[in-house]
């Protein structure tokens, strides 16, 4: 059985220790260590990183009360200097830390129990049995866990039997009968636990709830504390200032502003539609009065149209005459073919039996299909053909 040192001292960041066991397995080598602090996954919490003799360890993993180190290789020797990435460490203990109080904030004012919890790589969340929460509640339980931090108290964990663990208010009883470990903020609560925590609320730092979103039933509560809720501040002031000096105004007054700006981009799109349905008009008219009286197909290649302005303009097109209407786009490699129906083509079926032989994908209905190639040289070959055989 490993000696665990992150029940001792959620703190230490160095020590010394013996190798008692290599372990080789089929995903790579495994170290088992005399002593470690390095703190397997479990009850939400991600493991540690760090090295072991100067060799990055990749996973921590608990298996029958040992602790298992995966490693890229062996270190030198059995006797080894072991560091964790306290960066890493000290950010779990702040979320994991911050959990525990969030979730007491949540059961005494809502009595809103945690089903829950996930600590990732950029948030945290805890799923709340709870059915609604409103902006205003989850503002309160802002203000409240974070009064609560300021208050800065004790954090302390220790081990309990069955006999001593019956005696304490604990949130809620756990699964395991021995080495009962307990999590208990001053004041606060009694949490049975084996994550790594910080020593006060204070050192949590501030806790910033990002949103409250409903979750099979339940709510789901994304926050960030300590550094993770600081770099959100800095992130969304410097979006903040960005947009202040993009419309030239003050922050109070950006939401004002962008509406402003909305405004006049609906109605910039509006003019636009129309001037973009006149000029198929014209467009169409033009194509179908430059037509050979022998003509079987209408075809045209443009440079810069999109595959929406194609569609639109084939739809013109088709009102005004029986003939398929064949139109390419350089700017996209894209095709589209369309017909009125009256001629006994379905423009799905052509794309479908032909679109192959020129790398092509795409189909569509009866009356209209689009279809993308990988290069131009593909889509030229492909209208060559179509306009041949349809």
């Amino acid at each position: 059985m490993t000696k665990k040192l992150y029940y001792e001292s959620a703190y230490l960041k160095d020590w010394h220790t013996s190798v008692s066991q290599v372990v080789e397995r089929e995903d790579g080598l495994y170290l088992i260590l005399e002593e470690t602090a390095f703190y397997p996954h479990g009850g939400g919490q991600p493991c540690d990183a760090g090295t072991i003799g100067g060799i990055p360890v990749l996973d921590v993993i608990l298996e029958d009360n040992v602790v298992l180190h995966k490693v890229e290789s062996l270190p030198d020797g059995s006797q080894v200097s072991c560091q964790l990435d306290w960066k890493r460490r000290f950010d779990h203990m702040q979320q994991h830390s911050g959990q525990h109080l969030l979730s007491a904030v949540f059961r005494e004012l809502f009595q809103a129990m945690t089903l829950s919890f996930h600590l990732g790589n950029d948030y945290a969340t805890i799923d709340l049995e709870l059915q609604e929460l409103t902006p205003d509640q989850l503002a309160a339980a802002e203000q409240e866990v974070n009064r609560q931090v300021v208050l800065d108290r004790n954090i302390v964990s220790y081990f309990v039997t069955p006999e001593e663990m019956a005696s304490l208010p604990l949130v809620k009883l756990p699964k395991v009968t021995e080495n009962i470990r307990i999590v208990e903020i001053e004041g606060v609560e009694h949490n049975a636990c084996g994550g790594t925590h910080v020593s006060s609320t204070g050192a949590i730092g501030m806790i910033k709830l990002l949103r409250a979103e409903k979750q099979k039933g339940n709510i789901r509560i994304t926050f960030k504390c300590g550094g993770r809720a600081l770099h959100e501040a800095n992130d969304n002031q410097r979006i903040l200032s960005a947009l202040s000096a993009k419309f030239n105004t003050g922050k109070d007054e950006i939401m004002d502003r962008i509406g402003k700006w909305e405004a006049e981009q609906k109605q910039l799109q509006a003019e636009l539609a129309v001037l973009r349905e006149q000029n198929d008009i014209y467009m169409a008219k033009e194509l179908l009065s430059g037509l050979e009286p022998e003509a079987r197909v209408v075809a045209h290649i443009f440079e810069d149209k999109s595959l929406k302005d194609l569609q639109s303009l084939a739809a013109k097109l088709t009102a005004n005459t029986e003939l398929p209407v064949l139109l390419l786009t350089a700017m996209e490699n894209k095709a589209v073919l369309a017909c009125n129906g009256s001629a006994g083509l379905s423009c799905g079926a052509f794309f479908k039996a032909h679109l192959g032989e020129f790398q092509g994908k795409g189909g569509g209905s009866d009356k209209m299909a689009q279809a993308g190639f990988p290069a131009w040289d593909e889509v030229l070959k492909f209208y060559e053909f179509a306009k041949v055989n349809l």
